[in-house]
């Protein structure tokens, strides 16, 4: 008993100086690092130098776009820490070089957080093998194509119908609305239908039937906090229950979606709908996968089916719905772009260019709407990190500085559309004119416009959102009268990757419109 507590008293007595010691050597380790890296002169944050919490911290506050582009501007430069490995740079020079295709820049191990480990393959947006995820990729990228897509229109039309409906019912209220809110009613509804051909119900009742979109915010937070310490990803994943709502509630979102796609193709299934001519109504996804998977079931698995429609409904909603309120609240802070807007819209219907809805087709010849769409997505891109790569070995020179081989580097859209010497002295400025003027400026902007990534990761979901957002801001601002309820509001966000708005409550009313020019 005396050798013992000898012993225990021992170990007691020696253990903070066994813990100090370790923290020392990994202390001095980080310190030669630091001060032998090609990297030293980098500037950033000091904490950033030897730890990821000042990332952590940055993403966990929901505030790290606008930290971003404060971190350039402070350092004045285009590389700037966020940390000990990874940096964040502001080089239109550097976009081919990390996201051009055939590059061999890599994506970062953040999105191994998005990753779901029960599956023998990771969804498209997490792959980070450049071969396996070009090859998936080309399975399903017809699908994406606007040729295929204009043959959806319809569904979104119908989604068109039934927002106005609900638009006419909130303006006779007469009380202010949450317009983000509507916006997400309405993505989710054209998700569903053209993924799946149904809608979620989002517009009939203006709630959510499904708990979706809570489930999802909680996804994506999970999903962009453990990216910045993506080891802990398996390990909580493994956890399970005891990682609590951290982890369980990361995966519920996804579970839904993939719940309500797993009854669809049940659906499908039972009844051999997906084998019905091509030339049939039912244009969506659903259908369209299962014809792959009955044609070629040993390249288009059914979780393949389940994988794409379920991203799908993960990836389009929310990015859709912000993007529309981004737009909309750049025209609600500038009138004169709303009025602007309204008389080319106003123009083209009147001359009978334009139908009701509008389609896509006419949308896309209405120069001022694109500007402003365009100058609305600048602004305000729906995802809030950089898109981080890995340093190929070799290493690479980027923006003046050479980076060793397994550095990250990664562009934000936020802080690359606010360069001044792309965009102008006025970057911060909501101005579609800019887009305007034919010419190499217009080409230099559109290198550096970033707002579905670039090369060979561009988002397959682009032309979606694109249709989705030209058919619905032209009828919104052609039928409807809509002003913020605060005329001084200041824009508050919330970023979990995706940049959310919290408080855009607007006043509506139905806008007098002549008999013979209201298209209704």
């Amino acid at each position: 008993m005396a050798l013992g507590g000898l012993l225990e008293a021992t170990q007691t007595q020696y253990l903070p100086l066994v813990f100090t010691s370790c923290f020392l050597v990994w202390y001095f380790h980080l310190l030669i690092h630091s001060l032998s890296s090609p990297l030293r002169s980098v500037s950033g944050p000091p904490l950033a130098r030897f730890s990821r919490v000042w990332y952590f911290r940055q993403v966990w506050t929901g505030r790290f776009p606008w930290t971003n582009i404060e971190l350039h501007r402070k350092h004045e430069g285009p590389v700037v820490r966020i940390a000990p490995n990874e940096y964040s740079v502001d080089d239109p020079s550097a976009v081919k070089t990390l996201y051009g295709h055939g590059t061999a820049f890599t994506k970062g191990p953040w999105y191994d957080g998005s990753t779901n480990l029960k599956d023998e393959k990771s969804n498209l947006f997490a792959n980070r093998d450049i071969k396996t995820h070009a090859a998936e990729r080309r399975k399903v990228a017809s699908l994406y194509s606007m040729s295929t897509l204009v043959k959806m229109e319809d569904a979104v039309n119908d989604c068109i119908v039934r927002l106005e409906q609900r638009m006419r019912d909130l303006a006779r209220s007469g009380k202010p609305i949450n317009l983000q809110w509507w916006m997400q009613c309405y993505a989710f509804d054209v998700i569903g239908s053209i993924t799946v051909s149904k809608r979620f119900g989002f517009l009939d009742s203006g709630k959510d039937p499904m708990d979706l979109v809570s489930g999802l915010h909680d996804f994506l937070t999970h999903a962009a906090r453990i990216g910045v310490y993506p080891d802990l990803h398996p390990i909580l994943f493994k956890l399970g229950k005891l990682a609590g709502k951290f982890q369980s509630a990361g995966t519920n979102g996804i579970i839904r979606a993939f719940i309500f796609t797993r009854k669809q193709i049940g659906e499908y299934k039972a009844m051999n709908k997906f084998l019905k001519s091509k030339a049939d109504d039912e244009e969506a996804f659903l259908p369209r996968l299962l014809r792959l998977h009955h044609e070629k079931p040993e390249s288009v698995t059914e979780e393949d089916v389940m994988r794409t429609c379920a991203i799908n409904v993960v990836a389009g909603s929310d990015t859709t719905s912000i993007s529309l309120t981004g737009v909309m609240w750049a025209l609600l802070r500038n009138p004169k772009a709303m009025a602007k807007l309204r008389a080319e819209v106003d123009d083209k219907y009147s001359s009978g260019e334009i139908g009701d809805p509008i389609s896509f087709g006419d949308a896309q010849k209405m120069p001022y709407l694109q500007a402003v769409i365009k100058e609305g997505l600048r602004l305000h891109p729906a995802g809030g990190l950089p898109l981080s790569r890995i340093v190929p070995k070799g290493g690479a020179t980027i923006a003046g500085h050479f980076f060793p081989e397994g550095n990250i580097v990664g562009i934000n859209a936020w802080v690359a559309h606010r360069n001044a010497d792309v965009f102008g002295h006025d970057a911060d400025e909501f101005r579609p004119e800019r887009w305007l003027v034919n010419g190499a400026d217009t080409q230099r902007m559109d290198r550096y416009w970033l707002t579905f990534g670039h090369g060979s990761r561009t988002c397959l979901g682009k032309n979606i959102a694109l249709m989705e957002i030209s058919k619905l801001i032209p009828q919104l601002i052609r039928k409807f009268d809509i002003e913020l309820a605060d005329p001084q509001m200041k824009l508050e966000t919330e970023n979990v990757w995706f940049v959310k708005q919290t408080n855009v409550i607007v006043e509506i009313k139905e806008r007098a419109l002549s008999p013979n020019f209201s298209g209704s």
